[in-house]
C-alpha cells in the first residue's frame, strides 16, 4: 500500500485524434511541475498518477496549478483484494459525518465483483465502523472512489484544478504586464487555453521606482507558478513618454502612448517567437479603452490582439485576480508608467489623422530602435534579473 494522486484531466477528452499529443504536453507539463519534489509520474489507462513525492499535500497543490488539470485526489493504491479493500475504505472514513455515497469503477473485468457489487459491499462495511454516516446517493457530502485497475486506488477527497489545456498547445503570445489588477488576469486567460505567455513591461525610471518593477516581477512570479516559469522584457519607456508629453496634444497622451507600447510589444514578440499580444483592456473601463481608442492603438500593429477581458467588468476581473493570487501584489501602491503623465481630459475617441500628425512631430523610428536596444531580460525561474 502506497499514497499517490490520481489527476484526472477534462476537455483533452474532446480532442479525438489529436488525444495524444495533448495528453504528452500534459503528462511532460505535470513531470516538470514535480520534479522539485521528487515525484515519479506515470500514466496508465486514461489517468495519470503521481508517487514519490515526500509531501504529498504540497504536491497536490503544485499539480492542480498545471493547466489541463481537472482535478486531483490524494489516494491509496493498494492491491485487489476485497476484504483488504473493505477494510481501508472503513479506515478511510471513520472520521467522517453526514452522508456519503461509493462510486465504484472496475477496468479489470477479471475482479470477482461487477461495480454495483462492490458499492454495495463497500458501503455495507463503511456504515458498519461509522454510525455517523449515512448514504445518500443524489447528493452525498463525500464521495468514495474507488476504481479497480491494475492495482486498486481509493480516495474520499477530490481538489478542484485550473482546468484548461495544456501549455505549449495554443502557441506563443507576448502579455502587456503593468503593475495593476487586469493584465496578469488577461495572461492567465490565455494560459489557460494553452498559449505560453511572455511578457513586456515598460518601465519609466526615475517617475515609477524599483518597487513598482518587483512588484511587476512578483506577479510575474505568481504567474509562472501556473507555467513553469515566466520570461519578463524590461522596456525603457521614459524618453518616449517624455517626447509625447512635450510635443503632443495632451489629450492625446494616453492613445499615443499605446501605441507605442504596441510597436514595441509586437518587435519585442517577434524576436522571441511569439504569435499574438494579450492586453488587459476591458471594453469603456477607461478612456483608451473605448472602442475607437482600442482601434487607433490595434492600426500600428500587423499581430493579432487578444483581450480575454474585453467583456468583463470591475468586479468580476478583481474576482479571477483574488482566486488565482494576483490580486493583493496588484494593489500595492506603487505606480506603473501608464499612471505617469497622465492628462487631465483625454480624448475618448480619437481622430487616427489627428494621431498621425501628432506622431509626425516624434522621431518615431529611432526612438523604437533606442527602447528596443535598452531591453532586459527577468527569468522568474532563476530569480534574478539579467
Amino acid at each position: 500500500m502506497r499514497d499517490v494522486l490520481l489527476v484526472r484531466f477534462g476537455e483533452v477528452h474532446l480532442k479525438g485524434l489529436n488525444r495524444p499529443y495533448f495528453l504528452r504536453k500534459l503528462v511532460d507539463n505535470i513531470k516538470r511541475a514535480v520534479e522539485p519534489m521528487g515525484g515519479h509520474v506515470w500514466m496508465s489507462d486514461s489517468r495519470i498518477y503521481v508517487r514519490d513525492c515526500p509531501d504529498m499535500e504540497a504536491c497536490a497543490r503544485r499539480v492542480s496549478r498545471v493547466f489541463g488539470v481537472h482535478s486531483v485526489s490524494p489516494a491509496v493504491e493498494m492491491e485487489k483484494d476485497l476484504q483488504a479493500i473493505c477494510q481501508q475504505c472503513a479506515a478511510m472514513t471513520k472520521d467522517l459525518k453526514g452522508t456519503f455515497k461509493v462510486l465504484a469503477r472496475r477496468s479489470d473485468k477479471s475482479f470477482p465483483l461487477d461495480s454495483m457489487a462492490l458499492q454495495r459491499e463497500i458501503g455495507g462495511k463503511v456504515l458498519e465502523g461509522n454510525p455517523n454516516l449515512t448514504v445518500d446517493v443524489h447528493n452525498p457530502q463525500y464521495k468514495l472512489n474507488v476504481e479497480i485497475r491494475d492495482n486498486c486506488y481509493l480516495c474520499v477527497r477530490e481538489m478542484e484544478a485550473v482546468g484548461g489545456m495544456p501549455m505549449g498547445t495554443g502557441g506563443k503570445a507576448m502579455l502587456l504586464l503593468s503593475g495593476g489588477i487586469d493584465s496578469p488576469v488577461a495572461g492567465f486567460q490565455l494560459m489557460k487555453r494553452g498559449v505560453q505567455v511572455q511578457a513586456v513591461h515598460f518601465f519609466s525610471f526615475p517617475y515609477t521606482s524599483q518597487r513598482a518593477k518587483e512588484k511587476v516581477f512578483q506577479l510575474a512570479r505568481i504567474l509562472g507558478e501556473y507555467g513553469n516559469g515566466m520570461l519578463v522584457h524590461v522596456v525603457p519607456f521614459t524618453q518616449i513618454q517624455m517626447e509625447i508629453h512635450e510635443k503632443c496634444p495632451d489629450e492625446l497622451g494616453t492613445v499615443l502612448m499605446r501605441r507605442y507600447m504596441m510597436r514595441i510589444a509586437e518587435a519585442v514578440a517577434r524576436r522571441y517567437g511569439c504569435q499574438a499580444l494579450i492586453t488587459g483592456e476591458s471594453l469603456g473601463q477607461v478612456a483608451s479603452q473605448t472602442m475607437e481608442a482600442l482601434a487607433a492603438t490595434d492600426q500600428v500593429v500587423d499581430m493579432p490582439v487578444f483581450r480575454p477581458l474585453i467583456g468583463l467588468d470591475k468586479l468580476e476581473i478583481t474576482g479571477i485576480a483574488t482566486k488565482i493570487g494576483t490580486y493583493e501584489t496588484s494593489i500595492l501602491p506603487y505606480e506603473d508608467c501608464c499612471t505617469v503623465f497622465t492628462p487631465r481630459h483625454p480624448a475618448t475617441k480619437p481622430k487616427l489623422d489627428a494621431l498621425a500628425a501628432a506622431e509626425q512631430k516624434l522621431n518615431g523610428d529611432e526612438l523604437v530602435r533606442q527602447a528596443l536596444e535598452g531591453v532586459t531580460q527577468y527569468r522568474t525561474w532563476e530569480e534574478e534579473e539579467t
